[in-house]
């Protein structure tokens, strides 16, 4: 387990402009290595130091996916945890028992301006809030090459046959249609759990009957397509040679300057390609996952991560108002700035008006009534841990959907037994 451990130096200049030898506090942090987290945590960290010359920010990094889930949960309980704390909202945040090692924020003055949407993903059974949004939300779906498209004539599919035959005319003009980076485990969870708005608009009630164990992926249609779509574009020949070790920041590369024409991801990757390869924002584009009805199509929608306090934090009152200052307005407005990537959950927080068009092109989804819904672990508490790796499996040939939809459908039942979950 190798983390990257950086300071953020600008606490102790300040501190010593203002003839403080030492800040009196410095508060842990523990957030990930996505360059959109760095750059929101850059841009309220340093201006909580300017009002607050007494409190420096000790920041480490940690990996994403399985490997990041691990290492949260053996911080918790091993008592290891930084004061604060960066981590999932919803099903991921239901599994770290929240009333045990995470401290309420539900009193912060701050909660006011926080939409209910997302407070109810970072409530634990009590009912009492834990998080603070941290970063827009994002739209889960398929970022493309916008020259490509152009120089081919193509445009943005409604459908998943329309898809398909874009990427077929994609593969006939000499080009890889189809990033996928399983180096990077969790990127190829995407075509299943992106297409969740799809499912719901068929079977309106699977959250609700998949967390009460009356349905399954596997004997659900509409929801076993996910695991097909990675199938058949597998199969299809659509891939990078590299997809076996290829990694995220191989993906968002690809699909900005053009050496793949789609790459399925979430909407943060905009913020990669603003810092690697800002002169190929403007080629980026993003469209939601196209299902089988074009009168239905919409956006499958994840709730931002979420900043934490540690119940066993030896500076939880310190933490607390850090983190009732990332839930102002102001503090939203430096995230929006530094982070243009999709819409923020604090009340009056607004985009700047100059954003890249991969985020223009997702906007239109949350204008319109309907046309977005929440992905499934926003609407239930089960999740298998083993998804990544399953889903792998089928992009690589080596398991079938079917078997795989059926493989998910037990790793799930471990996950709800050890949640307590009724009916399982």
């Amino acid at each position: 387990m190798r983390m990257t451990k950086c300071s953020i130096l600008a606490a102790s200049i300040m501190a010593l402009a203002a003839g403080v030898a030492h800040a009196d506090v410095t508060l842990s942090v523990l957030i990930d290595t996505n360059p959109e987290s760095i750059a929101s945590f850059d841009a309220v960290s340093k201006a909580y130091t300017e009002k607050h010359p007494d409190v420096s920010f000790d920041v480490e990094q940690r990996a994403g996916g399985s490997e990041g889930d691990n290492i949260i949960k053996t911080r918790l309980a091993t008592g290891e945890m930084a004061d604060i704390f960066q981590y999932n909202s919803g099903s991921l945040f239901q599994a770290l028992k929240p009333q045990e090692t995470i401290a309420d924020l539900a009193d912060l003055p701050s909660e006011a301006g926080i939409l209910d949407t997302f407070k109810k993903v970072v409530s634990g059974p009590d009912g009492h809030v834990r998080g603070i949004p941290f970063g827009p939300a994002m739209g889960g779906g398929i970022f493309y090459n916008k020259k490509i498209y152009a120089d081919l004539g193509l445009t943005p599919p409604k459908t998943w046959a329309e898809f398909m035959s874009n990427n077929e005319k994609i593969k006939a003009a000499g080009k890889v249609a189809v990033a996928q980076t399983y180096g990077t485990t969790w990127t190829s969870q995407l075509f299943v759990l992106a297409d969740f708005y799809n499912v719901q608009a068929e079977v309106p009630n699977f959250a609700d009957d998949y967390t009460a164990n009356k349905v399954k992926y596997a004997n659900t249609p509409a929801a076993l397509h996910g695991f097909e779509h990675l199938e058949e574009v597998a199969k299809g020949g659509y891939l990078n040679a590299d997809f076996g070790a290829a990694t995220f920041d191989d993906g968002m590369r690809m699909v900005a300057t053009g050496e793949a024409a789609h790459y399925p991801n979430l909407t943060f990757g905009i913020g990669n390609v603003q810092q690697n390869f800002p002169d190929n924002l403007k080629d980026l584009g993003f469209f939601a996952q196209p299902g089988m009805d074009a009168g239905k199509n919409g956006l499958t929608v994840w709730m931002p991560s979420a900043l934490y306090v540690s119940a066993k934090s030896e500076n939880v009152e310190e933490a607390k108002k850090f983190l009732d200052f990332v839930g102002s307005k102001e503090a939203c407005d430096l995230m929006a700035k530094a982070v243009p990537s999709g819409p923020y959950l604090v009340k009056g927080c607004e985009l700047p008006k100059d954003i890249p068009p991969a985020v223009s092109d997702m906007l239109p989804y949350f204008d319109t009534e309907g046309r977005n819904g929440p992905a499934l672990e926003f609407l239930s508490p089960v999740k298998g841990p083993a998804l990544e790796q399953i889903t792998v499996e089928v992009g690589t040939g080596i398991r079938s959907a079917k078997d795989a939809a059926a493989l998910y459908d037990q790793d799930v039942e471990k996950q709800a037994k050890q949640l307590g979950l009724p009916n399982w």
